[in-house]
């Protein structure tokens, strides 16, 4: 690991990385092998992670990878920048019937996402079916009793809209939260837990940080995203798990409280929106 970041100090109580992508490269970085991650993240105190499939290999991977490694519980979806090229390809339909078997393969799949709106890469001829797909996993989630996890960009009010259309899932997520304090009031109100990446520790991103300092204790998670969204001081730098304790640090500090009972906190927290301990 000798190209990536260094490991920073271990957390004084264990956290769980709640939405990680142990299977997809950076450009031309290759995957860390999957015992080197999860050995690398546990060694920092972050010895349980959520690996999300966002499209139809990655699902598969991930149901398999959870089923073989006591660290891991799985989510599995169709990214919504996934769903308009599988519509145009004619392949929706099938790809949403093989997601919906894969959320039932494996009592260790926890999740139903990331699935959610993206109007930043999805143009309006993709928009329709991107929201057509989303209300579809909002009810696989609520059917199987699956935490439903959000991928929100540049949608805040679209995604709220659907919520509240469709309701919510006793448990869902609002993965990477971007929004500022007064749309994490809108997410908390409705019962989302919400989900700071290393875009916390950005200090442009002022919205966020407030959003962070104002969540209940009870409300927050912490996830890397890897490999992306690369905590300061090795933002543009290859992400992983091993790097949680930077951002949480991070958190800690925003919110004026002290590290251990906030990442027993976090961890208690992950626990619950992920219907319980693994």
């Amino acid at each position: 690991m000798s190209d990536r970041p260094p490991a920073p100090e271990p957390l004084p109580h264990p956290v769980v990385d709640n939405h990680c992508h142990l299977d997809v490269a950076r450009g031309d970085e290759p995957a860390l092998p999957v015992e080197e991650a999860l050995a690398a993240a546990a060694a920092v105190g972050v010895p349980r992670i959520v690996q999300i499939g966002c499209d139809l290999p990655g699902a598969r991977w991930a149901v398999e990878a959870a089923a073989t490694h006591d660290a891991l519980v799985a989510g599995v979806a169709l990214h919504p920048n996934e769903v308009p090229r599988l519509a145009e390809e004619g392949g929706l339909d099938a790809a949403l019937a093989e997601i919906e078997a894969l959320a039932q393969a494996h009592d260790r799949v926890r999740a139903v996402g990331e699935t959610g709106l993206d109007t930043f890469r999805t143009g309006e001829d993709g928009r329709a079916v991107q929201e057509r797909a989303f209300r579809w996993h909002v009810d696989l989630a609520k059917r199987l009793d699956k935490t439903l996890v959000i991928h929100d960009r540049d949608a805040h009010d679209d995604v709220l809209r659907i919520i509240d259309e469709e309701g919510a899932p006793e448990r869902w997520v609002m993965h990477c939260f971007s929004g500022d304090a007064a749309f994490a009031r809108a997410c908390l109100d409705r019962g989302a837990h919400l989900s700071f990446a290393g875009t916390v520790t950005f200090k442009n991103a002022a919205g966020v940080r407030e959003a962070a300092r104002i969540a209940p204790l009870d409300r927050i998670l912490v996830e890397t995203d890897a490999p992306y969204l690369t905590p300061t001081p090795y933002r543009g730098r290859t992400n992983a798990s091993y790097l949680v304790p930077l951002t949480v640090r991070t958190l800690a500090d925003l919110r004026g409280q002290e590290l251990e009972p906030l990442c027993a906190a976090i961890d208690a927290t992950t626990e619950a929106a992920f219907g319980g301990p693994w």
